[in-house]
């Protein structure tokens, strides 16, 4: 199935004219949409104090965005697909900076969360729809490294979260971290409406309405178990029945996307070895950065007694590692030379002997060095493996089907993120 040429922009061969611009665009979109999954860490403290908000309640406000986004990343994906990517993309802006208007003036920890939640299902949209419009505006010869730039900065935001939130914790008030995000909303509106071309697919097809309730409440039973089992109990009640719910609703999910017609996700695109390989990596990738990230921050500043800003200072080298790497075309000249197997195989195991440096070598009598050469080691195994897997997520799937692909590619990193 291909989308009609009418519904699709009129690019050259070589991509869009203005493709490298439109990407600084969504980049920056993408950029608030990621900081604020890890910007939280380490706010944690003033969010005690300030709004005397209970262990519980800091725990909703950081899962309350995740489980929102996670639900409905597919099915974002598929909307963006069906309505246009554009279309899409300016309503997940809209809703992000609406979001983060009323997070920043929260007085109350229940407000907050509400905040958080809205603040998901913008976070959603714009997730699938940056990395969908990579993929419509670049050609082959020029897509690994588009989506390499792309990574890099779905990278630093995890990573640059703690930076960033210790930077304005330092010198405002909490709230700031959120208010900040909206005059970068108002630009990317602005942006995305005079620059980005619309793309979207036939309407004939009937929106798979079903399939994307099913994945919705799948996706998020799933996540919740995995993140409320270190609070409650991996034997509780709680986290067994959401799991099995989350569990049966996904098998169903499967089954139903396999015996209709127009799915919403093709499951035939399982049998491409090189596609379920990167699905695994994603998720490993995701579970390793955004939990080492998650640990280190907390250990800095309640083992170690370091502020907010010197906590995130100490994370940063993983980030820029990823930044030097992917600004500087690596990952995509090795995925050229050795092919994309090879290259996620060799960032996984960087990635995995950089936690190895971390657990070994950085609680050494507290010493930093050890902890400086893992997040080092950390950072070069994301830019390795991420755009590779990124770019097999993509390539098995047909344009025509790019918001889907980029919903199962960001379910996978939002999976990740809550193991």
């Amino acid at each position: 199935m291909t989308a009609p040429a009418a519904e699709r922009p009129d690019l050259s061969h070589q991509g869009h004219p203005q493709r490298w611009l439109i990407l600084g665009v969504i980049c920056l979109a993408q950029l608030v949409v990621l900081l604020d999954n890890t910007v939280l860490n380490v706010a944690i403290p003033s969010l005690t104090s300030e709004l005397h908000a209970s262990t519980a309640d800091v725990q909703w406000m950081i899962n309350a965005y995740s489980l929102v986004q996670a639900g409905l990343l597919l099915t974002a994906g598929s909307s963006a697909d069906r309505y246009g990517r554009k279309k899409m993309l300016m309503v997940g802006l809209a809703l992000f900076g609406v979001g983060s208007l009323v997070a920043g003036l929260a007085e109350s920890s229940g407000q907050l969360i509400a905040a958080r939640a809205g603040m998901g299902v913008g976070g959603a949209l714009l997730l699938t729809t940056t990395l969908a419009v990579v993929v419509q505006i670049f050609d082959e010869t020029e897509r690994v490294k588009a989506i390499g730039i792309w990574s890099t900065v779905a990278s630093l935001g995890f990573a640059a979260g703690p930076l960033f939130g210790g930077f304005v914790l330092d010198h405002f008030w909490w709230g700031a971290i959120f208010l900040i995000n909206i005059p970068v909303a108002l630009i990317g509106l602005v942006a995305v409406a005079r620059l980005v071309p619309e793309s979207k697919v036939a309407q004939g097809d009937r929106p798979d309405l079903l399939g994307a309730l099913l994945s919705t409440i799948g996706m998020t039973a799933a996540v919740f178990a995995i993140i409320s089992g270190p609070e409650h109990g991996w034997g509780s009640g709680r986290v067994l029945l959401t799991a099995f719910l989350g569990i049966a609703v996904l098998a169903g999910f499967v089954l139903w996307e396999l015996h209709i017609p127009n799915p919403m996700l093709d499951m035939h695109f399982f049998r491409n070895q090189k596609f379920v390989g990167a699905v695994a990596g994603a998720i490993l990738v995701a579970f390793g950065m955004t939990g080492s990230l998650f640990l280190l921050t907390q250990h800095l500043q309640f083992v170690l007694g370091y502020g907010p800003l010197e906590a995130g200072l100490r994370t940063a080298p993983m980030a820029l590692t990823v930044v030097a790497l992917n600004l500087t075309g690596v990952g995509a000249r090795m995925v050229r030379t050795f092919g994309t197997p090879a290259v996620i195989a060799a960032g996984m195991s960087c990635l995995a002997a950089g936690l190895v440096a971390i657990a070994v070598l950085g609680g050494r009598d507290g010493g930093y060095g050890g902890m400086l050469f893992g997040l080092i080691v950390m950072g070069g195994g994301v830019a390795l493996a991420m755009p590779a897997m990124a770019n097999a997520i993509m390539s098995a799937i047909p344009p025509e089907k790019a918001g889907v692909g980029a919903g199962v590619n960001g379910t996978l990193a939002e999976f990740g993120n809550g193991l």
